[in-house]
């Protein structure tokens, strides 16, 4: 086989976007070990500075404002591909993309990022682009931006999206249901014991996982691990704060008083090891969250879903049931206190994680996106053969 030139556009809008990249890239180098592969922020390759500004605007939207990107989620999911707003995202920076791919001259393109994905999609679509673009949607969520003509592969998360896309005049050959890509590390079984010991935690205690987001935007956590700390229902919790370094201080007291064991990290990248130790996970509704919860096979209560996506997330999770919603913290803390003295009814929810995806998501995109290769180079012969 011979080494592949795979070109992947993602973004840093809440880091989701990326490890889906990052999943899929190392299920490459599986099967290539020395593909040469260009991971690329679209946004950081127009303007590192816009990128930064975008970037930090976002993350404030939607810690402090977060119904006005309800409404900008909403309010763009049914756009027109022939309205002013969709060509001009269209249109952006195709001069840009096209130097590079040009310059890279990759086997086939990845974005796991929607407007990136217009873009070339357009292009594609004028044939000013002759490489095959594959296109990984991030969310349980149906959203326009997402859907082009021009696209060669869709990768999606469930059938919901399947059935909608189809609807919506795609052809059904060019979707493939994989569930959203993960790193291939939340596939494996772990020591859930060893990681217990590790940890400074309690073996086969009733294990609450509460992350906070990569820049710590799940509000209220701080009282939540009071009640957690509190409770006489027998628990132990372990916090991810992120990186909000106010949040990590502020569980000083908290965890100096606890009655049930507390610990609590920053920003980490064992999130499988902590998922692997838990039996609740609270978080937000990030979609790549969602599926390595959903690929650890743990039940997942979301607090407060920001409108758009996270709450179509939180939707979907419902569906399944694998995922309860609340909107308050005291609604929160009746959930959570219910499920830590109801094990059963995690274990319903285990089984319902466990039924939601096929398994090994990562893998079996690259393979769908292996036939694509082997597909467009046959078409390749067989149109050189035609012209002589």
């Amino acid at each position: 086989m011979k080494n592949l030139r795979v070109l992947v556009f993602s973004a840093t809008f809440g880091a989701g976007h990326v490890r889906a990249a990052e999943a899929l890239i190392e299920s490459i180098r599986k099967i290539n070990p020395y593909a040469e592969i260009k991971h690329l922020d679209c946004w950081a390759i127009l303007s590192k500075k816009f990128n930064t500004v975008l970037t930090d605007f976002y993350i404030e939207m939607i810690k402090r404002t977060p119904k006005l990107w309800g409404k900008l989620y909403y309010g763009t999911s049914e756009i027109s591909p022939d309205s002013i707003v969709q060509r001009f995202l269209n249109n952006t920076g195709q001069r840009k993309y096209l130097k590079y791919i040009d310059s890279f001259q990759p086997d086939f393109i990845i974005c796991t990022y929607p407007t990136v994905a217009g873009v070339l999609a357009q292009l594609r679509s004028k044939k000013l682009l002759n490489i095959p673009l594959v296109v990984v949607i991030t969310d349980y969520a149906i959203h326009n931006q997402w859907i082009h003509t021009g696209v060669d592969l869709y990768i999606v998360g469930c059938n919901d999206i399947y059935n909608s896309f189809v609807a919506r005049g795609i052809d059904p050959d060019t979707i493939k249901v994989t569930g959203i890509p993960v790193s291939p590390k939340f596939e494996c079984d772990l020591n859930r014991t060893e990681i217990m010991v590790g940890l400074g935690l309690i073996p086969n205690r009733p294990t609450c996982l509460i992350m906070g987001g990569a820049y710590g935007v799940l509000s209220e956590l701080k009282q939540l691990c009071r009640t957690l700390a509190d409770t006489l229902v027998p628990s132990q919790t372990i916090v991810v704060c992120g990186k909000d370094n106010n949040l990590y201080n502020s569980l000083d007291e908290v965890i100096e008083n606890a009655r049930n064991p507390i610990v609590r990290f920053g920003f980490v990248r064992n999130v499988e090891e902590l998922m692997s130790a838990a039996d609740i996970v609270i978080t937000k509704a990030g979609g790549l969250t969602v599926s390595e919860a959903l690929t650890k096979r743990l039940p997942i209560i979301i607090y407060k879903p920001i409108p758009g996506q996270e709450q179509e997330n939180a939707s979907y999770l419902e569906k399944i049931g694998a995922g309860i919603t609340a909107h308050s913290l005291k609604e929160l803390e009746k959930i959570l206190l219910f499920l830590l003295d109801h094990p059963k009814d995690i274990e319903n929810m285990r089984q319902a994680a466990a039924k939601a995806l096929p398994g090994h998501a990562a893998d079996q995109a690259v393979q769908h996106m292996m036939q694509m290769l082997r597909e467009t180079d046959n078409e390749v012969i067989l149109s050189a053969a035609g012209n002589r």
